[in-house]
């Protein structure tokens, strides 16, 4: 007999309630996870929020009231945005500090990862490994909440998190900065160990069921695979990404 397991409600001081206090908050810099959004709501100031979203790579998810009522009982105007645990910074801002530090780039890229304690854990090896940043999409992953900061043991609040809108523009922007981007594929032919780790790379790991999106396993520059002793399904991501992440630091030790 299958249990849906309902996601906890977020404390009230993690959310922004109502349609001016959104805006006042997304223009005072505040760092917001998500908006959640009547929707049917109307008005002036509603294309101003979503386009002050989307200035942010703020997601918008348009719901029923229902969903609104659900969160809070404070009259809520159609408008709710839950604020982030964690900051979310610019990708080339990112790409330039880290150079200017004289450090080598290690990037993680995070496809359809929609597990917190996975994605907490990644964070973790990214931090204990010397990774400078993990990039994520602002939709199809697991939100950065308080359980994926307890689940990182606080790692996501020491590492640069950068949240694009499209992970291939991403990409783009790290070839343009002379970074290489590999992923971890199953069927790929070249093994981790094979890969020169020790040049700027950002390596995409992909959800346990799906692997990384097809269109950024063509935009990738290396493809390789984790050598295994046994015909077993695979690793976990989160063991995957420690194992690669692991292989960088050694390699870069050297």
């Amino acid at each position: 007999m299958n249990f849906k397991k309902h996601a906890p409600r977020p404390k009230a001081s993690a959310m922004v309630i109502g349609r001016q206090p959104v805006v006042e908050a997304i223009q005072a810099g505040k760092a917001i996870e998500r908006i959640f959004m009547q929707r049917n709501a109307t008005g002036d100031i509603i294309p101003r929020i979503k386009q002050l979203a989307a200035q942010y790579n703020i997601p918008v998810n348009l719901v029923p009231v229902e969903k609104l009522n659900g969160l809070t009982q404070a009259s809520h105007q159609g408008c709710i945005a839950i604020t982030a645990r964690v900051s979310y910074l610019d990708l080339q801002d990112v790409i330039s500090h880290t150079i200017e530090q004289g450090q080598t780039p290690l990037f993680l890229i995070l496809d359809g990862i929609t597990d917190v304690r996975n994605i907490g854990a990644i964070a973790r090896s990214a931090v204990c490994c010397g990774a400078q940043a993990i990039i994520i999409p602002d939709k199809g992953i697991a939100a950065l909440n308080e359980e994926a900061v307890k689940s990182s043991a606080g790692a996501l609040e020491k590492i640069a998190v950068c949240r694009v809108n499209s992970l291939l523009k991403a990409v783009d922007t790290l070839h343009l900065n002379g970074i290489k981007v590999m992923a971890s594929e199953m069927e790929a032919k070249e093994k981790l160990y094979d890969c020169n780790l020790k040049e700027p790379v950002a390596v995409i790991m992909g959800s346990e069921d799906k692997g990384v999106y097809p269109a950024l396993l063509k935009a990738a520059d290396v493809l390789f695979h984790i050598p295994m002793q046994n015909n077993f399904e695979s690793f976990n991501v989160s063991v995957a990404a420690g194992i690669i992440l692991y292989e960088g630091m050694k390699q870069r030790s050297n």
